[in-house]
């Protein structure tokens, strides 16, 4: 066994066919972390005669004096279930990395190990995830544990829309507080459709404080995955806001004076206090449609072509949509743009006859409440399945200098 260079023809051709492949092991996201500036490698793994055995793409940096840390995104392309291969390729690379500075290499394999449903529960096991996980162990990996949130590098568990069956039936499956959110945006107006490079500043301006990244990763994410990215927008028609706002405030105003008659004519005391409790609370709709009707008038006379509310980024690889990033403007959060375009990506893959769409990261705490309770109701309420991955490891290649780099950044962290 012999770890080789490989140049970005040679590796594209060997992970585009490996069991593990995933777009962040090609050469369009090694080019993409290039130009935002980080360090790539191509590695390959061959046997005595020349035949590659494993591949990975390998991010670096330079860290604590000269010392570099590496990182294969979604792990090294190998067989993790050959503990002889998988410990002689850990101890060479060991070696080869040790002579070139590096202190410490860490990986986040594409393995499944369960699938969940959307309430949590595993209904598919990978019988091979705890040979995997006993192989790692014994060739020197550190597993970092099962964590259920986002302390790794990439999400432990993912929200996936599988679209095997009818498009009735998908949208039948989805929870009925979706399937309402689905309709109310479509009845104010809100409309999808996809956009092109030419309007990547609108989707920033919607996504650039979720996560800190500048607008030319997604620039260049777009160039290098050439016609593999679909970038979706949502759009206010603010004529159609006004029309469903009067129309909402006047059938209530009706409803409010129907209401009013009937306690003046009902002499029955209890079904007054009924009566009078379902007018208050008319009362309250009345107030909020008239707020509304008052913002849509003042949004047609200032935005009489419509109006940008929402968006998302979609990377298609494999034959599957993978939402890279989504964003809205939260002041029209209750016309739900979301998920309107998530129900429009599901449309439109079902008829590209994609296997699934991954809705990215959801937490893996399943049964309390927490700050992600949310995101997870959202995502999940799609009839969505979860893919729980094994999680992230670290192989360290120079302890001395590692471990004094850990403690120069626990103290640094104590200090802030």
């Amino acid at each position: 066994m012999k770890i080789i260079t490989l140049d970005e023809k040679a590796f594209d051709k060997f992970a585009s066919t490996h069991k593990y492949r995933n777009y962040y092991q090609t050469s369009a996201y090694g080019r993409t972390k290039k130009s935002n500036g980080s360090n790539i490698h191509y590695i390959g793994i061959i046997d005595d005669y020349n035949n590659i055995l494993g591949a990975s793409l390998l991010l670096y940096k330079e860290v604590f004096m000269n010392y570099k840390i590496a990182y294969a995104p979604r792990g090294f392309l190998i067989d993790y279930t050959n503990v002889n291969n998988l410990t002689e390729f850990t101890n060479r690379l060991k070696k080869l990395l040790g002579k070139q500075g590096y202190m410490l290499i860490k990986i986040d394999p594409f393995i499944p190990i369960n699938i969940r449903n959307n309430k949590g529960k595993i209904i598919n096991i990978n019988n091979e995830s705890n040979i995997i996980l006993a192989n790692l162990k014994a060739a020197g990996y550190e597993y970092l544990g099962a964590n259920l949130f986002f302390e790794n590098q990439k999400p432990r568990f993912e929200a996936i829309v599988t679209l095997n069956h009818d498009i009735k039936e998908i949208y039948q499956s989805f929870d009925k507080k979706v399937r309402q959110k689905i309709k109310k945006a479509i009845r104010n107006g809100i409309e999808i459709y996809k956009g092109n490079i030419e309007e990547i500043n609108l989707f920033y301006e919607l996504i650039k404080k979720k996560y800190n990244k500048p607008i030319n990763y997604y620039t260049d994410l777009y160039n290098n995955f050439t016609n593999n990215i679909d970038l979706y927008f949502a759009k206010l028609n603010t004529e159609t806001f006004v029309v469903t706002s009067r129309m909402q405030y006047e059938k209530e105003i009706e409803t409010n004076n129907e209401l009013a008659i009937k306690i003046q004519t009902t002499t029955n005391n209890n079904s007054k206090k009924k009566l009078i409790n379902e007018k208050m609370e008319s009362d309250k709709l009345v107030n909020t449609y008239k707020k509304n009707l008052v913002w849509a008038t003042k949004l047609l006379k200032e935005n009489p072509q419509g109006l940008i509310v929402g968006t998302a980024l979609n990377l298609c690889y494999d034959n599957v949509c993978y939402l890279i990033i989504e964003g809205f403007n939260q002041d029209f959060k209750s016309l739900n743009p979301n998920y309107l375009i998530k129900w429009k990506m599901i449309n439109d893959y079902k008829n590209r006859n994609f296997k699934y769409i991954d809705l990215n990261a959801v937490s893996g705490e399943f049964t309390k409440i927490t700050k992600y309770t949310g995101l997870n109701e959202m995502k999940l309420g799609f009839n969505s399945l979860v893919t729980e991955y094994i999680g992230e490891f670290d192989l360290v290649i120079s302890p001395l200098p590692y471990n004094l780099y850990k403690n120069l950044n626990k103290d640094k962290e104590k200090k802030k």
